[in-house]
């Protein structure tokens, strides 16, 4: 049984110009990011390394023509590196960059390709949520199927995650609420996951404590407060990474797909918008084992009684971030049964991770009430 998955060496710099020094960055590597951090924090550096920004290819999560026409802007010159320097769909464009051969990426997806590794991968996050700098994970939308679908390879594993968290001053508050759950979430669907371990539990409890306890803080003294908390939250992010790096995450993130694929809903506020309903179910199922140990984690840290735990967590984070209906986003009643038919065929990668398993009807239950 493996433990931990632990390969990427972890750096952290005050600075940009920090961490370009000491890494040597130049003519032989390939920066992807966004105009909006390459303008303030890269380019005054006169670096020698080609640089791509994302959003000249489209906007949004990363889709599979998004990443195909990067592909094919990143393979007119060599390069040995690719630093990744940005949120999740810079990052896990980035994973896909690396491999050697690869022209569609839709064949990488579906493995209709061998993997090969031709680049090193350095990742720089700039937002607080994803832990893709420390994971094997790579997440498109596949636009022909219209739901997203995860890459999980050893291989995209990034050689070097570097933290540097006053990239995220330019962060609008939104994109940093909505980023921060989805890393509460990866702690906490990762702590109960069957492939958790004590390790990994670490992990999950102390990413869950920092973000928690961030967020009353935020709830106490206002927004802007964030920018006083940017280390805690940049390192709750990664710890929470490395959790579900080993553990996985379940069921929150896989009924998030369908809903994010087709109405283009962010991963993180998708992810919400089933978090509690998931776990409500997880306590009716099964109320004994580790979801308990959880319940007492999560009481603590909310000062509430353990058996009010997701209900007082779902009224705390209420007060940060809205929850929506999901027709609110578009979605109608007939594709309850699409969406619950798309995990059910599409995501069992991830629904085996889930602390109990769910049934089809499980599924279109919890898709039914928050519709």
């Amino acid at each position: 049984m493996e433990l931990l998955k632990m390969k990427t060496k972890l750096h952290q710099f005050d600075n940009f110009a920090g961490f370009a020094e000491q890494f040597q960055i130049g003519e032989k590597d390939l920066i992807l990011t966004n105009g909006f951090l390459y303008d303030p924090f890269i380019k005054p550096l006169d670096l020698k390394a080609r640089a791509i920004m994302q959003e000249a290819f489209g906007t949004g999560e990363p889709t599979d023509l998004m990443m195909n026409a990067i592909l094919v802007e990143a393979l007119k010159a060599p390069y040995e590196r690719i630093v990744a320097v940005g949120g999740g769909t810079v990052l896990d464009i980035a994973k896909l960059l690396v491999l050697k051969g690869v022209t569609n990426v839709v064949d990488a997806f579906e493995r209709k390709v061998p993997l090969i590794k031709g680049a090193q991968l350095i990742a720089v996050p700039t937002t607080c949520g994803t832990g893709s700098e420390v994971t094997n994970i790579t997440i498109a939308e596949l636009t022909t199927k219209q739901t997203k679908m995860g890459l999980a390879d050893d291989l995209l594993l990034p050689d070097d995650a570097v933290l540097i968290p006053n990239l995220m001053v330019g962060l609008p508050y939104s994109f940093y609420l909505y980023s921060s759950v989805d890393a509460l979430i990866h702690a906490v669907e990762s702590y109960v996951s069957p492939k958790a371990n004590v390790y990994t539990k670490t992990y999950s409890i102390q990413a869950i404590e920092m973000i928690l306890e961030v967020y009353s803080e935020l709830i106490e003294k206002g927004e802007k407060h964030r920018f006083e908390k940017f280390n805690e939250m940049a390192i709750a992010s990664n710890l929470a990474g490395i959790a579900f790096g080993t553990a996985g995450v379940g069921a929150v993130h896989a009924m998030s797909y369908p809903l994010g694929g087709k109405y283009h809903v962010p991963h993180g506020e998708a992810n919400y918008q089933f978090f509690t309903a998931v776990f409500r179910h997880y306590m009716a199922l099964k109320p004994q084992g580790e979801i308990e140990v959880l319940c007492e984690i999560l009481s603590e840290s909310l000062k509430c009684e353990k058996e009010k735990a997701f209900d007082t967590l779902e009224l705390f984070l209420s007060q940060l971030l809205p929850k929506k209906p999901l027709k609110s986003y578009g979605m109608t009643s007939e594709e309850i049964d699409l969406f619950t038919e798309k995990v059910v065929t599409g995501q069992q990668r991830l629904l085996a991770n889930n602390y109990v398993n769910f049934t089809e009807e499980d599924i279109r239950g919890i898709y039914s009430r928050l519709f």
